[in-house]
């Protein structure tokens, strides 16, 4: 019988080995054990727990969704005051739920999951929306559906969506946008639920950005070993971990990555790139330590 603790890494391929009961809240908190390995994942999801009952006890059992949503608005935004962080956007504590917890900081998308779990634990139908450049909430209300802003709470009229979308979009996708509204809801795909996987995902992208310098590559690494772990088949996440392997000495398990990267994406457009890398990686050898 295996005895051994489970490593952080072992953990969060638990949590998103399969899409049926995917553990949103619990995959993102343990994001946090990136750089706090010892992060007890139990202790926030508790932390959590009790904001919602705390909330679910003002609730009168027979209120409407409408009613359920102001008083979760009240709550989250006023008496919990959670916010964006913009004297430190760019910091990785944005993306740990622990930490969003305790400064009441944080950026859409951990904003949107600590919402979406109270959200969920008050009976209100709310997912998140990955839309461009800023993360989402869709709530489905008895007259309709609801589009919030996880930094205010505010509700987003379709003018104000497609604005925000616009700037994302090539100019000739802009002029398909204008046309579309001839021949159906332009902003559709736009508006389309995000799984648990593909939010986790988004978290993780957000902080390759802040660790590509040299000393965040072990952070990195991290990273990228969880999007391979949440999506196999996006070979890009291959490619990237064999360069961060490779940045970091670990030479045979840089080749293998990115071997697998060219078998798997056979007409890449940087294929000859990886190649040569490959190349000079097999001529070099293993790294010399002095």
């Amino acid at each position: 019988m295996d005895w051994s603790v489970p490593t952080p890494l072992d953990y969060f391929a638990a949590l998103v080995a399969q899409d049926d009961g995917f553990a949103l809240t619990e995959a993102a908190v343990a994001v946090g054990q990136i750089e706090h390995p010892g992060l007890d994942t139990q202790s926030v999801l508790a932390d959590l727990d009790r904001l919602a009952a705390s909330l679910r006890s003002r609730l009168p059992p027979d209120a409407a969704e409408l009613q359920r949503l102001r008083l979760l608005n009240r709550y989250f935004f006023h008496e919990l005051g959670f916010a964006g962080n913009v004297n430190d956007f760019y910091s990785s504590d944005n993306s740990r739920i622990d930490r969003v917890l305790h400064t009441r900081r944080g950026i859409p998308i951990t904003l949107a999951v600590v919402f979406l779990e109270l959200a969920e634990q008050i009976g209100l139908k709310a997912k998140g929306l990955s839309f461009p450049g800023h993360f989402l909430i869709l709530l489905k209300l008895p007259l309709g559906d609801a589009v919030l802003d996880p930094l205010t709470g505010q509700s987003l009229s379709r003018g104000e969506l497609e604005e925000r979308l616009e700037p994302y979009l090539e100019r000739d996708e802009a002029g398909a946008l204008e046309a579309a509204h001839l021949q159906g809801d332009p902003l559709a795909p736009f508006l389309r639920p995000a799984s648990g996987r593909e939010i986790v995902a988004r978290m993780l992208r957000n902080l390759v950005s802040i660790y590509r310098d040299d000393a965040a590559l072990p952070h990195l690494l991290q990273v990228q070993q969880r999007l391979v772990l949440l999506q196999p088949t996006e070979w890009d996440w291959r490619r990237d971990r064999g360069d961060t392997l490779a940045r970091l000495g670990q030479t045979d398990a840089a080749i293998e990555d990115l071997c697998a990267y060219l078998r798997h994406e056979p007409h890449a457009r940087d294929r000859r790139q990886v190649t040569a890398r490959i190349d000079a990686l097999r001529e070099a050898g293993p790294p010399r330590w002095h």
